[in-house]
Order: structure tokens, then C-alpha cells, then sequence
């Protein structure tokens, strides 16, 4: 019996709770199942994840494979836990260090080739990773949203084999350092840089062109 815990976010709205992500190597029939309440992309997984870790030159394992996805009643969606699938099954099987995943967290989408493609919400998991002192890896393309939570270890990758290389101790990960842009120093901030939310946006400016205040009554 073998087993595996990866640490990762789902999103929900502007959160990003916590989701583990448990795989279980058993005998029986090779295969692969997905529990803990995934939507269509989630369930899909399976097969990117075969796919990928095939075109790494990775073993997949030829038994059942299990992954929960905890808490089972969170609802899950989009392919952010294909990396973390895809590390829960090399961890179960041996292939990449158990003690190398513990302080990380991961998401991110897998191309049937292994690389990595940018996922929503990275932003937002990477401030529940901060909160909870872990650092997270995701992938490049995401690389300048997540940057923005600041005192978190933001870790870009291109591929599966980059992140399986850092976590084996290989060819670590470079952190991400956001540019200094002070293209914004000593300016006030203006509502026509707000992207999206106009009711928000229409209720500020009638309020301001009214001379009212915002507190709730």
C-alpha cells in the first residue's frame, strides 16, 4: 500500500480554499479514479495526467489508483489539480521524495506533452499558501499575478519535469522577484484603471459626483 498527500487551492469566488490531494496505490486492476465532488474538467484529469507523465519519461504505476480530493463536499472544477495529481502519483510510486512536497503547495494545468499552462485564481492561492507558510509552485504563465501576494515563495515552472527536477533537488526553481515599477509613485489611484466590476464602479461615482459617503446606514 502506498499513499501520497499533496497540498493545493481550489477557488471559490475571490477564496482559495484548502484542498488535499490524497493518492492511493492499491492492487487491483490498473486504473484510475477521482473522488471528492470534481466537476467534468476535474474528472478529465486522469487522462492529461497519464499523458504527461508518459511524454516525461515518468512509470506510470500499473495499479488502482485513488485520488480524494479533500474535503469531499467543497465542489471542485477547472484542471488546476492536474500538477498535483500528477506529483501525488509519482510521490505514492516512489518516483519523486515524500519530505519534498510538504512545505509547498501546488496547481496548475498539464498539456499532454508536460508543460505547464496558467490556471484563474493564482493570485488568491497563493495568499491562502502565504497564510498558511507554504510556498507555492504553479505554473510561469501565472508567475506576475501570484507575484503580487508578496511575502510568499512564488515558484514559476514550464514543466512537470522542471518541478520534479527542484523537488529531487536537481535544478532548483528560481523564485519569482517582482520588477520595481514606479510608474505609479505620487499618483492617486483613478477609477478608470479598475477592470471589471462596473456596478461597483457606477456607485462610486454617483456617490462622489453627489458629495455622499459609502458607510452603510
Amino acid at each position: 500500500m502506498a499513499i501520497a498527500l499533496i497540498h493545493s487551492r481550489a477557488q471559490c469566488g475571490v477564496q482559495a480554499p484548502p484542498v488535499q490531494v490524497e493518492v492511493h496505490l492499491s492492487g487491483g486492476l490498473p486504473g484510475m479514479s477521482i473522488v471528492g465532488l470534481p466537476e467534468a474538467a476535474v474528472r478529465e484529469s486522469k487522462d492529461r495526467v497519464r499523458a504527461a507523465l508518459l511524454c516525461a519519461q515518468f512509470e506510470m504505476p500499473q495499479r488502482r489508483i485513488t485520488v480524494n480530493l479533500a474535503p469531499a463536499d467543497l465542489p471542485k472544477d477547472g484542471a488546476r489539480f492536474d500538477l498535483p495529481i500528477a506529483l501525488g502519483i509519482l510521490v505514492a510510486s516512489g518516483q519523486v521524495p515524500a519530505d519534498a512536497v510538504a512545505d509547498l503547495e501546488f496547481i496548475g494545468e498539464l498539456a499532454l506533452t508536460g508543460e505547464l499552462r496558467g490556471v484563474h485564481g493564482a493570485l488568491t492561492a497563493a495568499l491562502g499558501a502565504g497564510r498558511a507558510g507554504r510556498g507555492v509552485v504553479l505554473p510561469r504563465a501565472n508567475a506576475e499575478e501570484a507575484g503580487l501576494a508578496g511575502a510568499v515563495d512564488v515558484l514559476p515552472a514550464e514543466t512537470l519535469l522542471q518541478v520534479c527536477a527542484h523537488l529531487r533537488g536537481e535544478d532548483r526553481l528560481a523564485a519569482f522577484v517582482a520588477a520595481n515599477d514606479d510608474r505609479m509613485a505620487g499618483q492617486r489611484p483613478d477609477l478608470s484603471e479598475v477592470i471589471g466590476q462596473p456596478i461597483a464602479r457606477r456607485a462610486l461615482e454617483i456617490a462622489a459626483a453627489g458629495g455622499h459617503h459609502l458607510l452603510p446606514l
